[in-house]
């Protein structure tokens, strides 16, 4: 087998950090996107063609037509954890490693769950709103919501942000929840002073429900209409894993009867860019709802440091397949090409 091109061309296709971008440029020619949009998928392909590798973003979808405009790529090293607008199979086939960062992200992401969940329940944007009316003259018996402390919360899906949300609700005495594909040791749901129950038995018996799920097709609007049924009357449902988890359409017409009690999201279905028919907008009726809802716009990695340090992981990916070894965030083993000339690490 012929040695592996090398690496000489590195596409970017978001704004990063100086620092990432210095370490890149001191090895690789770099195709940088300067500008805070997206460039579109025309763009990328075309700027694909001359690129042996590619720091991608969430905003981008790698599929098969897409690799196969890139005749010289080896690596789509993206600065995420979750992958599914990236076909991975696709990568395979075209000899291309896809390498993610699984860790960074797991914090930050498991407060603001948290931080949704207080903010939610405690109507703090609906306070917010009213001071700014400039008309709050003090105390007034209004605004009254619920608690996350004696709460029975439940966590749709219980690996490592799931079990990080469930540490850090340890100091509210809550009930904590969870159902997960593959349950946890009793060693650790003792630790994390957690129990397993199916979904619908979990969604039933919970005040605030917390999705920390993967999008897949078997969890593709999770939360629908019909397990809406299955929700306890007024619960809270907060999700910051994948807007798609849910259908935005039947979670407002559950709020506007009553049978949620709110909901709060840092994601959203028009994101989910891998699904053909997905909503180019966030539905008109959720966001009329503003007493009910509490939105931000996928802050879950918005954290200066924390997007430091996963895109200079994304791109020391890169710099380990170009030196030769296994990239550490590879979640694949390409076909073809160097699969068989890179050395374990």
């Amino acid at each position: 087998m012929h040695a592996p091109s090398p690496i000489r061309t590195v596409l970017i296709t978001g704004m990063v950090h100086d620092d990432t971008r210095n370490l890149l440029a001191s090895r690789f020619d770099l195709i940088c996107n300067d500008r805070p949009e997206p460039w579109t998928r025309q763009e990328i392909s075309a700027r694909l063609r001359s690129a042996d590798a590619m720091l991608a973003f969430m905003t981008d979808t790698i599929d098969a037509e897409l690799l196969d405009a890139a005749p010289n790529l080896r690596i789509v090293a993206g600065a995420l954890k979750g992958f599914d607008n990236f076909d991975v199979e696709a990568c395979t086939r075209s000899g291309v490693w896809l390498a993610i960062v699984p860790n960074h992200l797991t914090a930050p992401s498991a407060e603001l769950a948290v931080g949704l969940a207080i903010g939610l329940v405690r109507k703090v944007a609906a306070g917010d709103r009213l001071i700014r009316t400039g008309h709050f003259s003090g105390w007034r018996p209004i605004l009254y919501g619920g608690t996350l402390t004696g709460a029975t919360i439940g966590i749709a899906g219980m690996g490592l942000v799931g079990r990080a949300i469930a540490q850090r609700l340890s100091g509210f005495d809550a009930t904590i929840l969870y159902t997960d594909a593959t349950p946890l040791t009793v060693t650790e749901e003792r630790r994390l002073g957690c129990t397993f129950a199916p979904l619908d038995a979990m969604v039933s018996r919970s005040d605030i429900v917390m999705l920390a799920l993967p999008l897949t097709p078997a969890t593709h609007h999770l939360i629908d209409t019909s397990r809406l049924a299955t929700f306890k009357r007024g619960a809270y449902l907060v999700n910051i894993a994948r807007g798609s988890l849910v259908c935005e359409r039947d979670v407002a017409e559950a709020l506007k009867a009553g049978a949620l009690g709110g909901y709060a999201a840092d994601v959203f279905e028009l994101e989910d860019w891998a699904i053909p028919d997905r909503p180019r907008e966030i539905d008109p009726a959720l966001l009329s709802l503003t007493d009910l809802t509490l939105f931000t716009p996928h802050l879950g990695s918005a954290v200066a440091d924390v997007r430091r340090a996963i895109e200079l992981e994304a791109a020391l990916n890169i710099i380990e397949l170009a030196d030769g070894r296994t990239p550490r965030g590879a979640i694949n083993r390409p076909a073809r090409r160097e699969a068989a000339m890179v050395e374990p690490c």
